[in-house]
This record gives C-alpha cells, structure tokens and sequence, in this order.
C-alpha cells in the first residue's frame, strides 16, 4: 500500500469520514492536505530521513510506509493533517453556526462548531504531544537526566524493573 491509501486512511480515521459511499472529502483533497501537513512539520521537526515533498505534483517520495516504515514521520503527519481539516471545517460551519427562535419553535445550529472545536482541540494537543515525544527521543522521563553512569544509578538499576519495585510503583 502506498502511503496515499496508509495516510490517507489514518486521516480519514480521525476525522471520521469513513464511509467511502459518502466520502466528505475527495481523496485527492485528503492526500494534498497531507503533503501540505508534511511541509509544515518539515519545518519544525528534523526527521530520521529527508523527504521530497511536492504538494503541486502530489508526490513524496521516499513514501514513509516502504520497507523500512517511518512510523513518527506518519504518525505527526496524519495528526496534523487531521487538525488542518477539522480547523477549516470550523471555519466553513462558523458561518452556519446561528440560532432562531420563532414563538415555541428553535432551531440551534451552534453546536455543530462546538463539537467540531472539541476534535480540533484533541487532535491537536495528540499532536503537540507526539511532536514533544519525538523531540525527545521516545526515551523514557528522567531517562536523559539519570544516565547509567550517573550517581544514584546503580541504586536505581538494582530497585528497579521496568519501571515498577517489586513492591509495586516507585514512592515519590
């Protein structure tokens, strides 16, 4: 599978457009947005490997889902592929967002950008996160800080598996 169908179905996944009979957003406008998450990360991120990214002619190339896949890579670009979306779908429902009443009769159109800021929200802040994780290596917290050959180290190492004491999680 080609990282147009791998990507593109994660995207679609997130911002649940999933019936392919009633698809709200074409496939192409999925993969542009795609490439256009990718050049706005590149930005920010220094990715394991340089890809060729060219929103005019729809192309990536390495494809990140080959043989050897780049799961940060589409894991950062589906997430923010998925935010540039919903974020523009705020935008084009704000204009519809309105509230009428008519003597017992309302009709309350408000909602729909409210729960769609909800997504946004947690879709981007899933973001922000994998990027922090990525910038920090996936290493695990004070990882860096307390090295193998730090002091304290070896007091550490003999107490403590995984994570946890044979009594159960660490006392702080």
């Amino acid at each position: 599978m080609s990282w147009q169908g791998q990507m593109g179905t994660i995207v679609r996944y997130l911002i649940d457009d999933v019936d392919p009979d009633n698809y709200t957003y074409s496939d192409h406008r999925i993969e542009t947005t795609i490439l256009v998450a990718g050049q706005l990360t590149q930005m920010n991120v220094d990715f394991n490997k340089t890809y060729d990214i060219n929103v005019e002619n729809c192309t990536l190339d390495p494809d990140p889902t080959g043989e050897t896949e780049d799961k940060a890579f589409i894991t950062l670009i589906c997430l923010r592929a998925a935010c540039i979306i919903i974020g523009s779908a705020i935008r084009s429902e704000s204009g519809n967002a309105i509230s009428i009443k008519d003597g017992p009769s309302a009709i309350d159109l408000r909602g729909v950008t409210q729960t769609l800021a909800v997504l946004y929200k947690d879709l981007c802040e899933k973001y922000e996160q994998q990027l922090l994780e990525y910038r920090a290596g996936n290493s695990i917290g004070g990882q860096a800080i307390l090295g193998p050959y730090s002091p304290g180290s070896d007091y550490v190492s003999r107490n403590n598996y995984g994570g946890h004491r044979a009594g159960g999680y660490f006392e702080y």
